[in-house]
């Protein structure tokens, strides 16, 4: 063994290994899309195939990334391990059920399944996003077991989005509260700002906090929400429309500072 190691990364349908060094550095990648070795240097070479050799299906080109974007040298530049990046929909709610996946029975439906319904469901809709120039960040961390569902960044702004599954329900919104149906309202409201003010702190840029109701059946508000907006997971795509705020440049920039785990730990 070389002491290289192999890390899977999958976003949006395309699979890359990264081969990095014992210390998290990245020397070459392989994405399979393309059957494509790209080496960071070419001292390497025997190495990293070797270390990808059960990986490999059939002959690949090696060579030099061709022309490295700013995002792929973002992504070289961070440790794996602190890359937030490849976080699924609803990440933390699945490494959660995945360590405690409850009783295989049970009277009622565990609320964390529909919570990480609703959170894929979001995700997948923003990441649709991403061709008209948005990226979206998923189950950023925050300090203290709290997290922005989702962080979106693009010519729009900056948006926290936090979601909450309403199959079927009616929603009634009297800002800070949040009622589904005949449960008792919560301050819901105030979590979504704090969310926003702690990412808008963490990248000392404005992030505007936006909730998604997913699958309300009616929602009612009974007056102008102060600073968020309301969405539900039909009228996310409304968030493509929204432009002349950031450069593609500066979109990019706060990308690469937002996908650090190291950005959200002073908040």
């Amino acid at each position: 063994m070389n002491g290289l190691r192999v890390i899977p990364s999958r976003r949006h349908g395309r699979e890359r290994l990264y081969v990095c060094l014992p210390d998290g550095g990245n020397v070459a990648w392989y994405d399979r899309e393309t059957a494509r070795v790209n080496l960071l240097g070419d001292d390497r070479e025997n190495e990293v195939l070797e270390a990808l050799g059960p990986f490999l299906t059939g002959p690949v080109t090696v060579g030099p990334p061709p022309v490295p974007t700013p995002a792929e040298l973002a992504r070289l530049s961070l440790h794996p391990d602190d890359d937030l990046a490849p976080n699924r929909p609803g990440e933390a709610l699945l490494v959660a059920l995945e360590r405690d996946p409850g009783p295989a029975h049970r009277l009622r439906p565990d609320p964390r399944r529909r919570a990480l319904a609703a959170e894929q469901a979001t995700g997948a809709a923003l990441d649709r996003l991403e061709g008209a120039g948005w990226h979206t960040l998923h189950s950023v961390p925050l300090p203290g077991g709290d997290r922005v569902h989702h962080l979106v960044i693009g010519p729009g702004g900056l948006f926290a989005l936090h979601v909450l599954p309403a199959r079927g329900q009616r929603v009634h919104v009297t800002d800070p509260l949040v009622a589904l149906g005949r449960r008792e309202p919560l301050p819901l409201l105030r979590r979504v700002r704090s969310d926003a003010d702690r990412s808008s702190y963490a990248l000392t840029a404005e992030v505007r906090p936006v909730l998604v109701l997913v699958g309300a059946a009616r929602v009612t508000v009974t007056a102008a929400l102060r600073s968020v907006r309301l969405l539900t997971d039909t009228e996310l795509p409304e968030l493509a429309r929204l432009g002349g705020m950031l450069k593609p440049a500066d979109v990019e920039a706060l990308h690469a500072m937002a996908r650090d785990r190291a950005t959200w730990t002073r908040v």
